[in-house]
């Protein structure tokens, strides 16, 4: 088979909110997980210092806050941040639902910096 699917309803949740979707999707490199943020929901402060994870959280449906080394980031759907992996990060819901999309990779500053490849989006 060249793909893997899963449905999130399908994939045990997290904290009472997070669906990790790399491993049921056998992902080698990039993780992604799936928050579902019930409101005032707040996510655990944490950083990726020992794994070295360069996040992407996107912010598909209504409304949060991110929380990034002590600055709050306000973010509307359709927002997306990156998060280097030394910063604390923490999402902060408000009084509605949201739902984000997170994407983590290993930063590999060695490789990007020799490499000529670019990002040039999705083609359709």
């Amino acid at each position: 088979m060249s793909y893997s699917k899963v449905n999130t309803d399908d994939v045990e949740k997290v904290s009472d909110a997070m669906h990790f979707l790399g491993d049921p999707l056998d992902c080698r490199q990039v993780g992604v997980t799936m928050v579902r943020c019930d409101p005032d929901w707040k996510g655990k402060p944490h950083d990726h210092t020992d794994d070295g994870h360069e996040e992407v959280y996107i912010l598909v449906d209504g409304e949060a806050t991110v929380r990034i080394d002590e600055e709050d980031v306000p973010m509307v759907s359709g927002d997306a941040v990156w998060i280097p992996p030394a910063a604390t990060r923490q999402i902060r819901n408000g009084d509605e639902e949201s739902s984000f999309v997170l994407v983590s990779a290993p930063e590999n500053t060695e490789q990007a910096e020799e490499s000529q490849w670019e990002p040039r989006g999705v083609q359709g």
